[in-house]
């Protein structure tokens, strides 16, 4: 049996629910990596260029800054 009829058959047994992790999951192995690799190296190049480069912040203003309320998460 070849991966790709295991594959198949495999998926026949998922429930229906659960469909949505293995297609979100084999879409990811589909993804272009040469496509991947250029929006990576972008998002490299813009922090690069960044004024605020090499700034940081504490968990708590981060978290804030995210709208997390650090309290209700720890509890």
């Amino acid at each position: 049996m070849s991966n790709k009829e295991l594959a198949m058959m495999l998926l026949d047994r998922i429930p229906e629910y659960k469909l949505a992790y293995a297609v979100a999951y084999l879409q990811g192995l589909c993804i272009d990596e040469n496509a991947d690799d250029l929006f990576c190296n972008s998002l490299i190049e813009e922090y690069e260029d960044s004024n605020d480069k090499g700034d940081f912040v504490s968990f708590d203003e981060a978290a804030k800054m995210c709208g997390v309320d650090i309290n209700a998460v720890q509890n």
